[in-house]
């Protein structure tokens, strides 16, 4: 691929605050990047990590919120097309459904000529290692394809400045070292200038030559090489809920519940999308009090087959069946349950938290399923109460759901389902975004309700969690 003039960050006490926001997500930053060098951006969740990204990509529009201080991208104010963003959801970049069109979205926006723009389109899949067919399905690609393909998009604008948002949260191990060799191959061939957020240190470390860390609201913390910071600072970095290798959370203990009883079982059961199936054959069960995790690579069917769990995709073919315990008198088969018997029954955490949320504060949406069940308003409340601070929401009670940083938008996701106390949890990569403070509070959380009897299916690619919860395993191929 053809050399990139690196792009040069200057920013002077710069700051950001969410329209109708009192805390500001980042404020006093003094930030200096130089052309081309590679920096992995730290910082406990909620830190404002992804809010300086968006900045510098350009697309924090100026009446979403105030500004302060400036920002300098070779002189000038971001503007799309001299910093190309990737993030941590591939779906939610995907534009146009063949891949090729995918990658020259951004060069046509920018007026490329077409005959440019397409060998940029070959070059820049290729420069990632993404080998498919110009034609090819953009959705039936795996998530790690998918975000090599997002890549691929932003490297076909030739911009200056990469940045990435978590791209590896939710994708499998594999997926994680392509994506993450992919990268540092750009960088390398291109000589572009690299920003990366990314909770879990190791991944980057070797890859980058500068480690920045910012403080909730109180700009940067630290700042040197990867040794020096991560080495010398590593206790002090992981008290503050950085990912560092040698520091991990402490897991919950694990206490010995009650007795354990099938809340859900399968028979040949066959889990897929328009009678099309993608995991078939399997009889499984769900103990109250334990812990099932799905696990598996990226496109094998783990969010069907828990969506399928929770009686929110039909069958292709078997059947998922409640014992009468959690049934409670609404029939053997969830698929038949309404929604309001869900609530209290199973309770879902979907992969992408945006899709469920349904109110214009993180207090209401906390409230939305207790005033669904009629509950009192005391209740209501006491219950809103409890979650906010245990999952350190508190400070956010007022704030929109959509406003939150990735991790925080997990959290709620998580609380939201919470609130109603269902018997059975299915979570949908729980942990993702999480920094390993909020991680371990999460966890501990999720550990009190399944020693107190709930049922939980936790498909991840988390490994942490699975030692600290599962107690037992199905890994799809």
């Amino acid at each position: 691929m053809s050399t990139i003039i690196p792009a040069s960050v200057a920013i002077s006490g710069w700051g950001w605050r969410h329209a109708g926001r009192l805390a500001w997500a980042v404020r006093g930053l003094d930030l200096s990047i130089e052309p081309g060098q590679r920096v992995l951006l730290l910082g406990a969740s909620g830190a404002g990590k992804s809010t300086l990204l968006h900045a510098l990509a350009g697309v924090l529009a100026d009446d979403e919120g105030d500004r302060e201080g400036t920002m300098l991208i070779d002189g000038r104010r971001p503007a799309p097309g001299r910093a190309g963003l990737v993030l941590q959801d591939p779906d939610s970049q995907l534009i146009l459904a063949r891949v090729g069109d995918d990658v020259a979205f951004g060069c046509e926006n920018l007026g490329v000529p077409r005959d440019e723009t397409w060998r940029r389109v070959r070059e820049s899949l290729e420069s990632v290692g993404l080998s498919v067919p110009l034609d090819r399905s953009t959705t039936a690609l795996s998530g790690g394809q998918k975000q090599r393909l997002a890549l691929a998009g932003v490297l076909a604008m030739r911009p200056g400045l990469i940045l990435l948002d978590e791209p590896t949260a939710n994708l499998d191990p594999d997926g994680v070292t392509d994506v993450r060799d992919a990268v540092a191959r750009v960088a390398h061939d291109t000589g572009a200038t690299l920003v990366v957020i990314e909770h879990r240190v190791a991944v980057w470390q070797h890859v980058v030559d500068r480690v920045v860390v910012l403080g909730a609201g109180a700009g940067v913390v630290a700042d040197g090489d990867p040794a020096s910071v991560l080495e010398a600072r590593g206790v002090e970095l992981a008290a503050g809920g950085v990912w560092v290798a040698g520091h991990p959370p402490v897991h919950p203990p694990r206490r010995a519940g009650r007795e354990r009883i099938a809340v859900l079982d399968t028979h040949g059961l066959a889990a897929g999308r328009a009678r099309e199936a993608v995991q078939s054959g399997l009889d499984l069960t769900i103990l109250s009090g334990a812990t099932l995790a799905i696990t598996g690579a990226n496109g094998t069917g783990k969010s069907t087959l828990g969506l399928t769990l929770a009686g929110l995709l039909p069958p292709v073919g078997g059947v998922v069946t409640a014992s009468e315990a959690l049934a409670a008198g609404a029939g053997p088969y969830p698929i038949t349950w309404r929604s309001r018997q869900l609530l209290t029954r199973i309770g879902t955490v979907f992969q992408q938290p945006e899709h469920q949320f349904l109110a214009s504060t993180v207090r209401a949406e906390l409230a939305v399923g207790p005033k669904a069940l009629g509950l009192a308003a005391a209740e209501i409340d006491s219950r809103v109460t409890e979650l906010l601070e245990r999952l350190r929401l508190g400070r956010l009670a007022e704030a929109n759901p959509f406003t939150l940083s990735g991790g925080e938008k997990r959290r709620l996701s998580v609380a939201t389902l919470l609130a109603t106390r269902p018997g059975v949890l299915v979570l949908d990569e729980p942990t993702f975004g999480q920094d390993s403070r909020t991680w371990a509070e999460l966890v501990a959380l999720l550990a009190e309700l399944v020693g107190d009897g709930t049922a939980l299916v936790a498909i991840t690619h988390d490994l942490d969690l699975m030692d600290a919860l599962a107690d037992s395993t199905v890994t799809l191929a």
